[in-house]
């Protein structure tokens, strides 16, 4: 585990700094997709949480999500191109849930990559500690919008 702003991430996911999204590969070559802790925590509660449809493509820092809170609404905008899979049912009537436990119950959708090379930009490993430190000390989630 890497510690984050005082919470533990776990290592085997991969990371997208720049929008806050975890991803974790499944046996079947899907992918499962959630919000990190420290986005959800830099946002606020939970209010709304819906997400793109079943079936749907998506393409790469384009959104696959979207969440109202009580600081930001906004996207979740995805790493890489793919398509919807499936969809977290329990999150989006308790929207709270990713307040409560985003790396478990608080879930958001099961991805098919289009491209095997998906992981190539994010970040896992031991290096998620250092890469989350540099990203919060450069304050670039001030500047991020809806």
């Amino acid at each position: 585990m890497a510690l984050v702003d005082g919470k533990d991430y776990p290592e085997h996911l991969y990371y997208d700094l720049d929008n806050q999204i975890w991803y974790e590969p499944l046996t079947d070559d899907t992918v499962r997709a959630g919000f990190t802790p420290v986005s959800i925590a830099l946002a606020g509660e939970v209010l709304v949480f819906t997400p793109k449809r079943i079936g749907r493509d998506f393409e790469a820092q384009r959104s696959f999500a979207t969440i109202e809170c009580g600081k930001w609404v906004g996207s979740a905008r995805a790493a890489f191109d793919g398509v919807v899979v499936a969809s977290n049912a329990e999150l989006q009537r308790r929207p709270r849930l990713l307040n409560d436990d985003a790396f478990g119950t608080g879930w958001m959708l099961i991805v098919r990559p289009s491209h095997a090379r998906w992981r190539d930009r994010l970040i896992t490993g031991p290096a998620i500690g250092p890469a989350f430190a540099r990203w919060l000390a450069s304050e670039a989630y001030k500047d991020r919008t809806g």
